[in-house]
Parts: structure tokens; C-alpha cells; sequence
């Protein structure tokens, strides 16, 4: 008789990388999540900053423009030490026109409220859309300028200030004053003009 043989199984120990448990799924969905929101945040700080940068580069191109305009303004002595002062040019037209003050003395508070012949109006592209007091459908930009006697010079010398903002910011920095106070976005340019004797133009 033969003895037969009886074969005992080891039980399988479980393998340790067999899978994710639960908790440790949790776990890393939940860093996802914090990575992902810090991530969000630096993009929209980042289009924020970007938005930001090419308002005020828009703001600073519209108010040299104007700068510009009012330096072209006839403000010399001619040959024979006459004064030539143009105090009728209207700026705030595009093209600029009849009917304004040229570089005659602005009132006060022009930089700080719309005043007819020292405001103007432009679309997003910087195109020019109006003057006047209220902006008008489409107006992303507005500009406003003083134009002042120099203290030590006032009959030779003027004293030119632009500010161009953005309308939607300008409204409410107007309702925060007076004075309007200065936004980060906003340009201000600040220039001199004095008369040049011998200079015909």
C-alpha cells in the first residue's frame, strides 16, 4: 500500500504595489487641485499685469499725441519782437479747428472735470470720436488738458499738462474727488513752452 502524499499550499501573501488605495487617490486629486488653483491665480495675475502694461502704454501714446499738438501751437515772437500767440485754435476737434483757446490760459480744473475745449474722446483703436462734456457710445479713452502761466514767466512761458485715462476708471476717479485723483493706468505728460524771440512760427 502506497503512501500517498498530502502537498500543503502557503497562503499568497498580497503583493504591496498591486494598486492605489483610496486614501492615496484623495490625496494626490487634492494636490492637484491646490497646484491647479495656484496656477490659475499666477495666469490671472499674470493677464491682469498684461492688460494693465498695454492700457498704459495706450494711455501714454494718446497723450503725447495731444502733447503734441498743443507744442505745434504758434507761441513765439516773430522778427521784429511781436508777440504771435495763438489763442484761438480749438484742439479738441479732430482735425483741430477755429473757435478754442489755442494756448491762451485754461480755467482752473480741467485736468480734474470735462470742460468744453479741454476734453476729447477716443474708440479702443485711438481713433478720435467727440469733444464735449459727456463721453459719447464706443469712448474707451478720454483726454483732458490745462494749459498755465508759467509763475516766473507768464507772459512768455506756458505751463502744458495732458492726461489721458480710461473712461470706465476716469468716472469714478472724477466721483472720488475733487481733486481727481491719479490712477495707475492713467498718463500724464508735463512740458514747457516758452516764446523764442526771432522765431517766425
Amino acid at each position: 500500500m502506497s503512501a500517498s502524499r498530502t502537498s500543503h499550499a502557503s497562503p499568497r501573501r498580497p503583493h504591496a504595489a498591486s494598486g492605489f488605495t483610496l486614501v492615496e487617490v484623495l490625496v494626490a486629486a487634492a494636490l492637484l487641485i491646490v497646484a491647479a488653483a495656484g496656477v490659475a491665480q499666477l495666469l490671472a495675475i499674470g493677464l491682469r499685469a498684461a492688460e494693465t502694461g498695454r492700457a498704459a502704454t495706450s494711455t501714454a501714446t494718446l497723450a503725447r499725441q495731444k502733447m503734441e499738438q498743443l507744442r505745434s501751437l504758434t507761441w513765439a515772437y516773430d522778427d521784429g519782437g511781436a508777440a504771435r500767440s495763438d489763442t484761438y485754435t480749438d484742439v479738441s476737434r479732430d482735425p483741430p479747428g477755429s473757435g478754442g483757446r489755442g494756448l491762451d490760459a485754461s480755467p482752473p480744473g480741467t485736468l480734474d472735470r470735462n470742460t468744453a475745449g479741454y476734453v476729447d474722446y477716443l474708440d479702443a483703436r485711438g481713433r478720435w470720436l467727440a469733444a464735449g462734456l459727456d463721453p459719447p457710445p464706443g469712448a474707451v479713452f478720454v483726454r483732458r488738458w490745462a494749459v498755465q502761466a508759467a509763475g516766473d514767466d507768464p507772459q512768455d512761458s506756458r505751463v502744458l499738462i495732458v492726461l489721458a485715462a480710461l473712461v470706465p476708471e476716469d468716472r469714478a476717479a472724477i466721483a472720488a474727488g475733487p481733486p481727481r485723483p491719479r490712477l495707475p493706468r492713467d498718463a500724464v505728460l508735463i512740458s514747457l513752452k516758452t516764446r523764442q524771440r526771432g522765431v517766425s512760427w
